[in-house]
């Protein structure tokens, strides 16, 4: 399950724990994009504590709103990433590497306090 909450005019939370669906895909990127919506120079912190890969039909769901999720791109600035898996991790440094205009710094699930820091400097 994917969660979204924004916890202030630029910035939006996400907790990944456990899987998601199609259905569960369409909800969460509808949420996401609703919370972000008039963002400008956002941050996003982003817990993945239970990763497992998303169904085909999320994948497709993902795909279908990639035009819209491109706008979220202009939203967001910087995004810290609390996990323990280090390909996750490494994953999201080079999504970052390849997205201008967005900031992608990754941390241990224990590093909350030095990922908020991260966030707000």
């Amino acid at each position: 399950m994917l969660t979204t909450t924004r916890v202030s005019d630029n910035r939006v939370d996400l907790v990944l724990d456990g899987p998601l669906d199609g259905p569960a895909m369409a909800a969460v990127l509808d949420d996401l994009l609703d919370k972000t919506d008039g963002m400008a120079h956002g941050q996003a912190l982003y817990t993945i504590t239970d990763f497992q890969w998303p169904t085909g039909g999320a994948l497709l769901v993902e795909l279908a709103y990639m035009p819209r999720l491109f706008a979220l791109i202009h939203r967001i600035d910087r995004c810290a990433v609390l996990c323990d898996t280090d390909w996750i991790k490494r994953a999201a440094e080079i999504e970052g590497a390849m997205i201008p205009g967005i900031t992608i710094k990754t941390f241990a699930l224990n590093e909350a306090e030095a990922a908020e820091m991260w966030l707000t400097a």
